[in-house]
């Protein structure tokens, strides 16, 4: 069956519909936009959390769906509000089964979101920004200058989007589910948008709603130490750094807010994460660059690094994109690689690449929208 992207949702993307969206919000953000549109204070709370089961249990994409309340109710609150979802503007599967979708916000901007499915689960790879600011200079997103942040609203959007693609409403009970994860590890950088992420895994998290556990929710930062400690103490979510280098010098050019933030102050916000411990290991990206960060030596000295930190490293063979500067490892230079972490006691796979055909794997993210947009608006860029 075609995945339902519906009419009603261009209009809302496109920005022609003035009514405020719920899509976003918790209980508590319900009840302040019902109390603004004059409902009656003592029956704020409980019908908050009657929207609030509708949308993010039940999956509802309008106000009629929601049988459980009165048809009065129902035409009033369509007369005020709306719960659609961004406009689905390309929609990609890959011959592996990742899927990715292109998504058109209010303002016509466009951020990409990809699933990627095992046997009887699978991870959502969520956007946080358009664009990236951060300019990594093997990632293809970070060719892309920021644009804006995403809010929580269309962070969650994202997910519930996939969610009507696959057919997982309402939220499963028993567990087994094709969108078991969340990983922040989409275009942009989850930590300098952080109140916004955090409302939208607040979300996600809610035991009454989505209800994906803190402990199958990945944040991936390139290193902003600053909001490291706040991450781990308020979300309680598991930490990915992008480390990719193992000294300050390649490591200035491969991420560069490493000139910022450099290791010795990213290993020290490492060694006490919050929600870090020996059960809950910190995951430690790191791409394979042939003959850039890829020699035995450089393996020794990422083990030195991480030397009392509960830790897994992610080997990520190189996804190559048009203009790309660099080239992925040979395969025996990343086995030697994945053998000296191995057996200093570190679980290290080397990532298999999933979503090649449609570039949705790692790194390889990033819409076309914005250059068409300069080109349409005679905008140099």
């Amino acid at each position: 069956m075609a995945p339902d992207f519906r009419a009603t949702d261009r209009a809302f993307s496109a920005g022609l519909d003035r009514r405020p969206s719920l899509i976003g919000l918790d209980r508590d953000g319900i009840a302040r936009a019902l109390l603004d549109a004059g409902e009656r204070s003592d029956k704020v709370k409980m019908r908050a959390s009657q929207l609030f089961h509708w949308i993010y249990h039940r999956g509802a994409r309008s106000f009629d769906e929601m049988t459980s309340i009165s048809k009065a109710w129902r035409a009033d609150l369509d007369d005020r509000f709306v719960i659609g979802r961004p406009e689905v503007t390309n929609y990609q599967e890959s011959s592996d089964g990742t899927r990715k979708w292109l998504m058109r916000f209010g303002d016509g901007h466009e951020a990409e979101t990809v699933h990627i499915p095992e046997e009887d689960r699978g991870a959502l790879c969520v956007s946080s920004q358009v664009g990236c600011t951060l300019t990594c200079a093997f990632c293809h997103t970070g060719t892309q200058k920021l644009v804006r942040n995403l809010t929580a609203g269309e962070i969650i959007a994202q997910l519930m989007v996939a969610r009507d693609t696959i057919g997982e409403w309402p939220t499963p009970k028993d567990g087994n589910r094709y969108i078991s994860n969340i990983v922040m590890m989409g275009m942009g950088e989850p930590l300098l948008n952080y109140e916004n992420v955090a409302r939208a895994l607040k979300i996600a998290m809610d035991g009454d709603g989505i209800a994906i556990s803190k402990r199958r929710i990945t944040l991936s930062t390139s290193g902003v130490v600053p909001m490291i400690e706040r991450c781990g103490r308020e979300l309680e979510v598991n930490l990915a750094i992008s480390l990719h280098a193992v000294n300050d010098e390649l490591r200035d050019v491969l991420v560069p807010i490493n000139r910022k933030h450099p290791l010795r102050e990213l290993m020290d916000a490492c060694r006490t994460y919050p929600a870090a411990n020996n059960a809950r290991r910190i995951t430690w990206e790191y791409v394979m660059l042939d003959g850039i960060n890829d020699s035995p030596a450089e393996a020794r000295e990422l083990v030195r690094l991480i030397r009392g930190i509960p830790s897994k490293v992610n080997l990520i063979p190189f996804n190559p994109w048009p203009g790309a500067p660099y080239a992925c490892s040979k395969p025996e230079a990343i086995r030697k690689f994945a053998e000296i972490v191995n057996d200093a006691g570190y679980s290290s796979p080397v990532r298999t690449p999933r979503g090649q055909d449609i570039m949705a794997a790692c790194g390889q993210l990033k819409t076309a929208s914005e250059r068409e947009r300069r080109q349409k608006t005679g905008v140099a860029g």
